[in-house]
């Protein structure tokens, strides 16, 4: 698995916590060739398991669910999204983004690719764009913790507590096991409440 601090040593500034949990959720598993496409009914197995699935099984639930996600059924497109995952790794997001951006160009609706992208422009700093591909990510699947997590991670760098509070809350709706997203929201939620009195 790709460990974030060697991209975060690449990006100078960009020591997000949440963002450092999550590059490898990110990462994991979708660089292996797919031979199929995604399989609906598994997934939402899988996401039901996940919200009551005790913290062992959470872990193992959500790698199943990275490995469904991401099947494009295509080998053009899963090289594509290597390239990028790799380039992430290696700390190049802008590279990252030109990968990704080619594989949502022949399939605008493969969810990880875009995911992905939003990761790496975050990191090129590109917040809008990556704000955007994110709520097209959050239309298309609005189960992707992940992305729920990378949003409010956006949110928080961006000084909007309020809504990165609510992002980060639909994260652990989802998966309540991400201990990153379960700190954040107890950060946030004691300054919110300071805030007030």
């Amino acid at each position: 698995m790709i460990r974030y601090h060697s991209y975060m040593k690449a990006r100078p500034g960009f020591h997000n916590h949440i963002v450092a949990a999550l590059l490898p959720l990110c990462l994991a598993l979708f660089g292996a060739s797919a031979l199929s496409a995604q399989d609906a009914a598994k997934l939402d197995d899988l996401y039901t398991r996940l919200k009551s699935a005790d913290a062992g099984a959470a872990g193992r639930i959500e790698a199943e669910i990275i490995l469904e996600s991401g099947k494009s059924g295509s080998a053009s497109l899963d090289l594509l999204l290597r390239r990028g995952t790799e380039a992430l790794a290696a700390g190049n997001p802008v590279a990252a983004t030109e990968h990704l951006t080619a594989a949502l160009d022949h399939a605008p609706g493969f969810t990880e690719a875009r995911a992905h992208r939003a990761l790496a422009l975050f990191g090129a700093g590109e917040t809008g764009p990556a704000i955007a591909d994110l709520a097209i990510v959050l239309e298309e699947e609005p189960r992707h913790f992940v992305a729920w997590s990378l949003l409010g991670a956006v949110l928080e760098e961006t000084d909007q507590p309020e809504r990165a509070l609510a992002a980060f809350r639909r994260a652990a709706e989802i998966h309540p096991h991400i201990a990153e997203v379960n700190a954040a929201i107890a950060r946030l939620t004691q300054s919110l409440e300071g805030q007030a009195l």
